[in-house]
């Protein structure tokens, strides 16, 4: 199949061979290289009806010098445990999860975009439950896959601002809940809301905590930031998603000579941020030009330009130039492919 890898977009394309690992009898099998797409899954899977289930997302560039480099594929390893302990499904050794990520992308080196595409191959691990069972208990059987598939930029029109909402008849997830963990059912329960807004013409809607809606939580399934006076502020929270992302930008923000805060950040305080951004693994940053609060009829602007702001744009090709290999790794994210 010819690739277009200029006019690639942000979705599934068929690569040749995913990785795959079962856990049965106690403990992990071998990796095993499979070609097809599909599963043979038991209709009482408990993936199926319970939610045992959690996957990550990361990815490997092609640099300017032709190396592949995978970006911070340890931190995903040790999140997918974190989330297996959540979900009480057993913990895939951070070893296991690294050489069946390698093993997936070499295999599929030819799908890897080239460096001048501005394009990356997505790696998408995912466990869960194949154990059959009626009654609500954990599996005894569990499948772990890796497949990677090539994706174009996030932002195809350029680096760009866009429109968030604020909406608090929706929740994204409990204060003591799942909304910590990586699993389908956090972003099953954002669809309803995401559609919604989408429809509204936002890009996505902007969470407040769910027990008093009084702090800013999530922006749809990503982490927030907020720019001011050479802080990087970032929510903190019980159900929050702890993004790899998020987590790179704070470093690469203090390494710039910023402060960083992490703690509650009540809604009233977006009037004072400089800039505003959104940040995971599709966008990298998605920076905010503004942020309706649909109840309270009040609008934060960020941009009345629709440019990002100039602290966005430096953390955005900062952490695009490590991940491409433009600029050094100081900080031992990358692992290059041999």
């Amino acid at each position: 199949m010819e690739i277009d890898w200029a006019n690639l977009g942000f979705g599934y394309i068929k690569t040749d061979y995913n990785i795959r690992c079962t856990y049965k009898d106690g403990a992990w099998g071998e990796l095993e290289v499979h070609d097809t797409e599909y599963l043979n899954l038991h209709m009482a899977a408990t993936c199926i009806h319970y939610g045992q289930e959690v996957f990550e997302g990361l990815k490997a560039y092609r640099g300017k010098d032709g190396k592949v480099r995978i970006f911070r594929v340890k931190d995903n390893a040790l999140r997918m445990q974190d989330s297996c302990a959540g979900t009480l499904m057993p913990q895939l050794p951070v070893e296991k999860f690294i050489d069946a990520v390698l093993k997936a992308v070499k295999l599929n080196e030819k799908f890897i975009p080239p460096y001048e595409s501005h394009a990356s191959l997505y790696i998408r691990p995912v466990l869960f439950g194949i154990g059959p069972q009626v009654g609500v208990r954990p599996a005894t059987e569990y499948l772990f896959i890796v497949f990677v598939t090539p994706v174009g930029p996030y932002f195809k029109g350029g680096f760009q601002t866009t429109p968030f909402v604020i909406m608090r008849e929706y929740d994204r997830s409990a204060p003591l809940g799942m909304g910590k963990y990586k699993v389908g059912g956090n972003y099953a329960a954002s669809l309803v809301a995401g559609e919604r807004v989408h429809q509204m013409g936002y890009s996505n809607i902007f969470y407040l905590d769910a027990k008093e809606k009084k702090y800013i939580d999530e922006c749809g399934a990503a982490n927030f930031f907020g720019i001011k006076n050479n802080t990087y502020v970032t929510p903190q929270s019980t159900s929050i998603l702890p993004s790899i992302t998020n987590k790179s930008l704070m470093t690469l923000a203090k390494d710039l000579g910023m402060t960083v805060e992490q703690r509650h950040v009540p809604v009233e305080e977006l009037a004072s941020f400089e800039e505003a951004g959104a940040c995971g693994t599709a966008a990298v940053i998605s920076p905010i030009e503004k942020i309706d609060d649909y109840d309270e009829k009040i609008t934060y602007t960020f941009s009345k330009d629709g440019k990002p702001g100039p602290v966005c744009d430096k953390l955005y090709h900062k952490l695009i130039a490590i991940q491409y290999g433009d600029e050094p790794d100081t900080h031992g994210w990358v692992t290059v492919l041999e």
